[in-house]
Protein backbone atom coordinates (compact mmCIF):
# COMPACT_ATOMS: atom_id res chain seq x y z
CA UNK A 1 0.00 0.00 0.00
CA UNK A 2 2.69 2.51 1.00
CA UNK A 3 4.71 1.73 -2.13
CA UNK A 4 1.68 2.58 -4.27
CA UNK A 5 0.97 5.77 -2.32
CA UNK A 6 4.60 6.86 -2.57
CA UNK A 7 4.71 6.11 -6.31
CA UNK A 8 1.62 8.25 -6.87
CA UNK A 9 3.14 11.20 -5.01
CA UNK A 10 0.27 11.31 -2.51
CA UNK A 11 1.12 13.06 0.73
CA UNK A 12 0.29 11.35 4.02
CA UNK A 13 1.64 11.10 7.54
CA UNK A 14 1.29 7.99 9.68
CA UNK A 15 -0.06 8.81 13.14
CA UNK A 16 -1.65 6.78 15.94
CA UNK A 17 -0.55 3.39 17.18
CA UNK A 18 1.50 2.43 14.13
CA UNK A 19 3.48 5.67 14.44
CA UNK A 20 4.16 4.89 18.11
CA UNK A 21 5.37 1.42 17.11
CA UNK A 22 7.60 2.84 14.36
CA UNK A 23 9.19 5.15 16.93
CA UNK A 24 10.17 2.11 18.97
CA UNK A 25 7.39 1.18 21.40
CA UNK A 26 6.31 -2.47 21.17
CA UNK A 27 2.52 -2.46 21.36
CA UNK A 28 -0.40 -3.76 19.35
CA UNK A 29 -2.57 -1.84 16.94
CA UNK A 30 -5.43 -2.97 14.74
CA UNK A 31 -5.38 -0.21 12.14
CA UNK A 32 -3.27 2.31 10.28
CA UNK A 33 -4.13 5.92 11.14
CA UNK A 34 -3.28 8.43 8.44
CA UNK A 35 -3.53 12.17 8.12
CA UNK A 36 -3.72 13.02 4.44
CA UNK A 37 -3.56 16.16 2.37
CA UNK A 38 -7.22 17.21 2.15
CA UNK A 39 -6.68 19.45 -0.90
CA UNK A 40 -9.28 18.34 -3.46
CA UNK A 41 -7.03 17.04 -6.26
CA UNK A 42 -4.52 15.48 -3.91
CA UNK A 43 -7.22 13.70 -1.91
CA UNK A 44 -8.92 12.35 -5.01
CA UNK A 45 -5.62 10.85 -6.20
CA UNK A 46 -5.05 9.34 -2.76
CA UNK A 47 -8.50 7.72 -2.82
CA UNK A 48 -7.89 6.45 -6.38
CA UNK A 49 -4.80 4.60 -5.13
CA UNK A 50 -6.59 3.06 -2.15
CA UNK A 51 -9.61 2.13 -4.28
CA UNK A 52 -7.31 0.56 -6.86
CA UNK A 53 -5.82 -1.58 -4.09
CA UNK A 54 -9.31 -2.80 -3.15
CA UNK A 55 -10.05 -0.70 -0.06
CA UNK A 56 -13.69 0.16 0.66
CA UNK A 57 -15.40 2.44 3.21
CA UNK A 58 -16.84 0.79 6.33
CA UNK A 59 -19.83 3.12 6.19
CA UNK A 60 -22.33 2.87 3.31
CA UNK A 61 -20.99 5.72 1.17
CA UNK A 62 -18.85 5.92 -1.94
CA UNK A 63 -15.10 6.03 -1.42
CA UNK A 64 -14.75 9.38 -3.19
CA UNK A 65 -17.42 10.97 -0.96
CA UNK A 66 -14.53 11.48 1.44
CA UNK A 67 -13.05 14.00 -1.04
CA UNK A 68 -16.10 16.25 -0.56
CA UNK A 69 -15.28 18.80 2.17
CA UNK A 70 -18.97 19.51 2.82
CA UNK A 71 -19.70 15.81 3.39
CA UNK A 72 -16.72 15.47 5.72
CA UNK A 73 -17.91 18.50 7.66
CA UNK A 74 -21.45 17.07 7.87
CA UNK A 75 -20.17 13.66 9.02
CA UNK A 76 -18.06 15.27 11.70
CA UNK A 77 -20.75 17.70 12.88
CA UNK A 78 -23.82 15.43 12.66
CA UNK A 79 -22.35 11.96 13.12
CA UNK A 80 -19.35 12.73 15.34
CA UNK A 81 -17.05 11.10 12.79
CA UNK A 82 -13.37 11.63 13.54
CA UNK A 83 -11.96 9.12 11.06
CA UNK A 84 -13.16 7.65 7.78
CA UNK A 85 -12.48 3.95 8.10
CA UNK A 86 -11.54 1.75 5.15
CA UNK A 87 -11.20 -2.01 5.04
CA UNK A 88 -9.97 -4.54 2.52
CA UNK A 89 -12.56 -7.27 1.83
CA UNK A 90 -9.90 -9.91 1.17
CA UNK A 91 -7.51 -8.91 3.99
CA UNK A 92 -9.58 -8.37 7.13
CA UNK A 93 -6.59 -7.12 9.12
CA UNK A 94 -5.97 -4.27 6.67
CA UNK A 95 -7.86 -1.32 8.15
CA UNK A 96 -7.05 2.31 7.38
CA UNK A 97 -8.46 5.24 9.33
CA UNK A 98 -8.24 8.59 7.53
CA UNK A 99 -8.68 11.64 9.74
CA UNK A 100 -11.72 13.66 8.64
CA UNK A 101 -9.83 16.82 9.61
CA UNK A 102 -6.16 17.07 10.38
CA UNK A 103 -5.73 17.35 14.16
CA UNK A 104 -2.68 19.56 13.51
CA UNK A 105 -1.79 21.70 10.54
CA UNK A 106 -0.97 19.25 7.74
CA UNK A 107 2.01 21.25 6.44
CA UNK A 108 3.47 21.27 9.93
CA UNK A 109 2.91 17.52 10.31
CA UNK A 110 4.78 16.90 7.06
CA UNK A 111 7.58 19.33 7.87
CA UNK A 112 8.19 17.86 11.33
CA UNK A 113 7.70 14.23 10.31
CA UNK A 114 10.45 11.65 10.05
CA UNK A 115 11.08 8.91 7.51
CA UNK A 116 10.91 5.35 8.80
CA UNK A 117 10.67 2.07 6.92
CA UNK A 118 7.99 -0.59 6.72
CA UNK A 119 9.14 -3.68 4.83
CA UNK A 120 11.91 -1.64 3.12
CA UNK A 121 9.46 1.08 2.03
CA UNK A 122 10.04 4.65 3.20
CA UNK A 123 7.03 6.08 5.03
CA UNK A 124 6.42 9.48 6.58
CA UNK A 125 5.70 9.27 10.33
CA UNK A 126 4.57 12.04 12.67
CA UNK A 127 7.30 13.34 14.96
CA UNK A 128 7.33 12.26 18.59
CA UNK A 129 6.33 15.80 19.64
CA UNK A 130 3.38 15.87 17.23
CA UNK A 131 2.25 12.40 18.33
CA UNK A 132 2.34 13.51 21.96
CA UNK A 133 0.26 16.57 21.12
CA UNK A 134 -2.28 14.54 19.16
CA UNK A 135 -2.53 11.92 21.88
CA UNK A 136 -3.10 14.62 24.50
CA UNK A 137 -6.01 15.87 22.38
CA UNK A 138 -7.51 12.37 22.13
CA UNK A 139 -7.13 11.70 25.86
CA UNK A 140 -8.02 8.00 25.95
CA UNK A 141 -6.30 5.59 28.35
CA UNK A 142 -4.22 4.06 25.52
CA UNK A 143 -3.18 7.59 24.52
CA UNK A 144 -2.02 8.41 28.05
CA UNK A 145 0.04 5.19 28.07
CA UNK A 146 1.47 6.04 24.64
CA UNK A 147 2.42 9.51 25.87
CA UNK A 148 4.44 8.00 28.72
CA UNK A 149 6.32 5.76 26.27
CA UNK A 150 6.81 8.57 23.77
CA UNK A 151 8.24 10.82 26.49
CA UNK A 152 10.71 8.06 27.36
CA UNK A 153 11.61 7.55 23.71
CA UNK A 154 12.11 11.29 23.38
CA UNK A 155 14.54 11.30 26.31
CA UNK A 156 16.53 8.38 24.92
CA UNK A 157 16.59 9.41 21.28
CA UNK A 158 16.66 13.15 21.86
CA UNK A 159 14.15 13.98 19.11
CA UNK A 160 12.95 17.53 19.59
CA UNK A 161 11.02 19.71 17.21
CA UNK A 162 12.90 22.89 16.30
Amino acid sequence: MFSALNASGCRYVIVGGLAVILHGHARLTTDTDLVVDLAAGELSDFLDVLGGLGFKPRVPVKLHDFADAEKRSYWQREKGMQVFSLFHPEQSRWVIDLFVNSPLDFSRLVECSVIKQIESVDVRVASVDDLIEMKRMAGREIDRTDIQWLEQIKEVVGEYRV
